[in-house]
């Protein structure tokens, strides 16, 4: 059973930062596309931001400039820096491995953004 263990929750202010971390086996994170994606109340699960093997970046684009992917691959972890969050970032936030047809989703992590 694959497992993305999820952590780096929490609330914080707008303005604020997290860094939320999602770590996986060794087999999924050296040959999976490694993501995030959140899904706030009322709403579709949406892409936040993916991170290939050897393709470029991906980010959505209410996120471009504030929020940064990037993958440690000698703890096959996976991050997400977030940055001048806003209110509207709140949702909770998947972390997901891909590779063509097979998808492993985390359990999930809550990111609130209120004053």
């Amino acid at each position: 059973q694959v497992q993305l263990v999820e952590s780096g929750g929490g609330l914080v202010q707008p303005e604020g930062s997290l860094i939320l971390s999602c770590a996986a086996s060794a087999d999924v994170f050296s040959r999976y596309t490694m993501g995030w994606y959140r899904q706030a109340p009322g709403k579709q699960r949406e892409l936040v931001a993916s991170i290939p093997i050897y393709l470029p970046i991906t980010y959505a684009d209410s996120v471009k400039g504030r929020f940064t992917i990037s993958r440690d691959n000698a703890k096959n972890t996976v991050y997400l820096q977030m940055n001048s969050l806003k209110p509207e970032d709140t949702a909770v936030y998947y972390c997901n491995a891909r590779r063509s047809a097979t998808v492993y989703w985390g359990q999930g992590t809550q990111v609130t953004v209120s004053s």
